[in-house]
């Protein structure tokens, strides 16, 4: 005889009633699969990573105790770890969690945090190494209507444009020091300069990073890589895995030619991505860690749609 076991989920509930705008589980452990770009040609392969997983749906019947967490979890488990993610899979997990809370539930709401790793050539050698960039895919269904966003921060360096000034005047000092009316012989000018009294103040320059959402349509392509090229583009000073003194020197050099406040960092990712139709909105934090202060230097900017992204700086973090 089988033994009836009780589902106390399923019993009426006799206590205070009332909608609930979410329910469901944070902090899943999930092997997913993504595509990543691979460094020999444009191809993409499945790769899995270890992701952090949310996963709610809405309680729209007062008079129903809870929702059923365990088919949120085995539909996770049956949909987003057997194929890559997409945004058309997104909207499929999505679409599964509403038909399995049938009567319960018309918005649902999923998000898979993760550590995406992908090989980059250094500037000027034949080198290459991993890079590291923290993304977060996440898709929502409500009233009917999908949205599905990626989020990622991509380092970078930054180079104060007031500093470099400050310290080219004092090289102007130096030089005028060394040479005030004397007879200027090349050679000894080219000595000079290759001295540490020849460059005898650098710049501040700092880690930044750019952190990045943007709305994506529904299409069966998950392109991280394409974003962070986007990002890293515009920026023209991505950090570096692997080093030779060649890829040093070709990073010296980029940093001098792209000095930048954060203002110039943000308004270089706005004027990208405004260009790029396959981001339906867009939200841009830039942070460069000051090596002169002890607090960041922080510029932030919308695509400015209606509607869209707020740039409330209260909702700053998108990560």
């Amino acid at each position: 005889m089988t033994k009836h076991m009780p589902d106390i989920a399923c019993q009426p509930h006799h206590g205070p009633q009332g909608k609930l705008n979410w329910v469901g589980m944070s902090g899943i452990e999930l092997p997913i699969l993504v595509k990543q770009a691979q460094a020999s040609d444009s191809d993409a392969t499945d790769v899995r990573l270890s992701s952090k997983a949310q996963a709610y749906v809405s309680l729209d019947d007062p008079h129903s105790k809870g929702i059923h967490m365990s088919r949120l979890y085995l539909l996770l488990d049956q949909m987003a770890t057997q194929e890559s993610l997409t945004p058309l899979r997104v909207k499929a997990i999505l679409d599964a969690f509403i038909e399995s809370h049938h009567g319960l539930s018309a918005n649902a709401f999923v998000e898979f945090k993760f550590d995406y790793y992908e090989r980059r050539r250094s500037l000027k050698s034949d080198n290459s190494g991993w890079k590291h960039y923290p993304t977060t895919l996440r898709g929502e269904v409500r009233n009917g209507q999908f949205e599905c966003e990626l989020s990622i921060s991509v380092p970078y360096s930054s180079t104060c444009p007031c500093s470099a000034a400050l310290s080219r005047q004092l090289i102007q000092e130096a030089f005028e020091a060394q040479f005030s009316g004397k007879e200027i012989d090349y050679n000894t000018v080219i000595d000079w300069l290759g001295t540490p009294e020849g460059i005898n103040a650098t710049p501040h320059s700092q880690r930044s990073y750019a952190q990045v959402k943007v709305k994506v349509a529904q299409s069966d392509h998950l392109e991280i890589s394409e974003l962070i090229n986007h990002i890293e583009d515009a920026l023209q000073t991505p950090v570096q895995a692997t080093v030779k003194r060649e890829d040093e020197q070709e990073f010296a050099r980029l940093n001098a030619s792209n000095l930048m406040f954060c203002e110039d960092a943000s308004r270089r990712l706005q004027s990208k991505l405004d260009a790029c139709a396959e981001y339906q909105d867009f939200w841009v934090r830039v942070n460069h860690l000051e090596s002169l202060h002890p607090h960041d230097a922080v510029a932030i900017v919308t695509k400015g749609i209606k509607n869209g992204y707020i740039d409330d700086p209260n909702l700053m973090d998108p990560m």
